[in-house]
């Protein structure tokens, strides 16, 4: 078995663009007539130069050879161009086209891809989801403590054991940056209220983007540790994990980072620093599903979990389903709210989810199939990247 072509989709999403204003989807096909889908994960180039990356590394080094030759095809991409470190354009491309080749291998094994991975572990997924705006909404649910803390309400009626939301404000190309006490007051009031409004029944997940010094974020930390948050994400930008451990030393609440890694390397240097308790692999950006089970067993042996991270389509979200259902240390899965709307109608067999949990797939492969025609029929045509920063700095 060979793979022999490649097909590629750039699906623009509806407003509100829950998990970004576009998706990359990739196909391969072998001489077997197996096909096999993957997802691309923001690359900072528009999708029009993306495709053409894409294309340039499958003629490279995936055209003609076998799809089960993982770590061989892995290391020639790594190291093309006499590059050989992470990076997160690259190792993007890699993750959509190895995870392709776990659906194809399989389907070929008539088998999910836990199954080939380790077997199961898990047998349902524990899932949380951010705070989301809704049409009616008659203030800003990433402002509004009262408005946020009712949110929260109705998503633990609907099942939910943890949420998650960011009320330190907007980051920047210039973060990192020392909050204003209006920011740090805000916070605080979004975990009271929230706090107040779920009890014990939801988990605060305290979201933030890489926005603050490690001095910004341990005095923040001190405002929260009463609500026992269950993490406090990114708190410092991700290039230098030696720096974010001085907050998780500094703090109680365990830290979370992981989203804008790539690599074992990187999460290396993190465990390594003891820079955090909980592991969020991109699984679109850190170099695909075998990486990221290299990652999770390196978690794994420092007693760190994962929280695969999520802000995309449902492709990567049915990989990071696999991994986290044979993957011992998994913690918690992010989840767009239940995979409904968009996430559900681009894909033709829908992720399922029950009470607060993931139910793993039983269909070979990756456990969910394209669909073709409504990829097509949502071509992105607008001129934003993914997700953007804010180009000046925050005062």
């Amino acid at each position: 078995m060979i793979i022999t072509d490649l097909k590629t989709f750039v699906v623009g999403t509806p407003a509100p663009h829950f998990g970004g204003r576009y998706w990359i989807f990739v196909k391969l096909v072998t001489n077997t007539n197996i096909e096999g889908i993957g997802e691309v994960y923001s690359i900072p180039f528009h999708p029009d130069v993306v495709i053409k990356m894409i294309e340039d590394v499958f003629e490279r080094h995936f055209r003609g050879n076998d799809p089960s030759s993982i770590e061989k095809m892995w290391r020639r991409v790594y190291s093309s161009g006499f590059t050989q470190r992470p990076d997160v354009s690259i190792s993007g491309i890699l993750s959509g086209l190895e995870i392709a080749c776990w659906d194809i291998l399989g389907k070929d094994a008539n088998r999910p891809v836990y199954q080939l991975l380790g077997g199961k572990v898990h047998e349902r997924l524990r899932s949380y989801t951010y705070l989301y705006p809704k049409s009616d909404d008659k203030a800003d649910v990433y402002i509004d403590a009262d408005l946020a803390a009712e949110r929260a309400l109705d998503y633990a009626d609907l099942g939910f054991t943890a949420v998650k939301f960011d009320p330190v404000g907007p980051y920047s190309a210039f973060d990192s940056r020392q909050l204003s006490l209006e920011a740090i007051d805000r916070s605080e009031t979004f975990c009271r209220r929230i706090r107040d409004s779920v009890g014990h029944r939801v988990d605060l997940l305290f979201g933030t983007h890489g926005q603050m010094t490690p001095a910004s974020a341990i005095r923040l930390a001190r405002r929260l540790e009463k609500f026992e948050p269950l993490w406090l994400e990114e708190p410092t930008p991700p290039e230098m994990p030696e720096e974010m451990a001085l907050v998780a030393r500094a703090t109680s609440i365990p830290v979370a980072t992981g989203e804008r890694l790539a690599t074992k390397y990187e999460f290396a240097r993190v465990l390594q620093n003891q820079s955090a308790a909980i592991l969020q692999m991109a699984l679109g950006r850190v170099g695909g599903l075998l990486e990221a089970k290299k990652i999770a067993g390196m978690a794994e042996a420092h007693y760190v979990q994962i929280a695969p991270h999520l802000y995309c389509g449902p492709v990567e979200a049915a990989a990071n389903i696999q991994l986290g259902v044979c993957s011992p240390n998994f913690l918690i899965q992010e989840s767009i709210e239940t995979f409904g709307g968009f996430h559900s109608d681009i894909i033709k067999n829908p992720i399922q989810w029950e009470d607060g949990f993931i139910i793993p797939p039983t269909e070979p492969g990756i456990g969910v199939e394209l669909d073709e025609e409504v990829a097509l029929a949502n071509p992105y045509k607008g001129g934003m990247l993914h997700l953007e920063m804010r180009p000046d700095p925050v005062v």
